[in-house]
């Protein structure tokens, strides 16, 4: 009973905790954490839902018809082979989205959470082709390295929020190794690609 209560938290977190929601939550801390957050209500509730449609609603419909297409379940999906096209829907759904905000000049900084995160699912695909990562805690890293650059460019003390991001990663990354779907290893990895491609490229850009 008590196996059986673990491994279904286990696919809650992992579900609550998708990899698409890394640009969502880094522009909500970005609107909590710096000069943006005086902008209108409207203007930031048009992002964000802009934001929320091409990089969390769109690739997950879009994936899960792919599924449904072929007749996979949740885990034959995330063997790496298959993982392939979900990749290629999801990167093409972030370049769109990245595409819109640089034509309509919304400010730097959108761009840059929307650029890391794009960066990430692109190296997450390429090291698919030769060993499976985990883009659950890649997404994750991905949040803490986006906190820590930010902390640095709007000089605030993140000790308290990296505390609970980087307990979130410990669940996450549980998460998929009770389900089996990933190793250590590849749990582990996953958080370093995500915490310094982000961290680089939101300090770069």
């Amino acid at each position: 009973m008590n196996e059986k209560r673990i491994i279904i938290a286990s696919r809650v977190v992992s579900m609550v905790f998708t990899p698409f929601y890394l640009p969502l939550l880094g522009l909500i801390a970005l609107y909590v954490f710096s000069y943006l957050n005086t902008l209108p209500p409207s203007y930031k509730l048009i992002s964000l839902l802009l934001v929320y449609f091409f990089t969390v609603l769109l690739p997950t419909v879009l994936i899960r018809l792919y599924r449904n297409y072929h007749g996979w379940t949740p885990i034959q999906l995330g063997t790496k082979e298959r993982r392939i096209i979900p990749y290629v829907i999801s990167i093409l759904c972030y370049s769109t989205c990245y595409y819109i905000m640089h034509s309509h000049h919304l400010p730097h900084f959108m761009s840059s959470i929307l650029m890391a995160a794009l960066i990430v699912q692109v190296l997450c695909a390429l090291i698919n082709v030769w060993w499976k990562i985990s883009t659950h805690t890649a997404a994750i890293g991905g949040v803490t390295g986006g906190l820590l650059a930010f902390s640095l460019i709007f000089n605030f003390n993140p000790v308290w929020w990296l505390c609970l991001v980087i307990t979130l990663a410990g669940m996450v990354g549980t998460s998929r190794m009770i389900l089996r779907q990933h190793t250590l290893s590849q749990v582990v990895a996953g958080f370093f690609v995500g915490t310094t491609t982000a961290f680089i490229m939101i300090l770069v850009s």
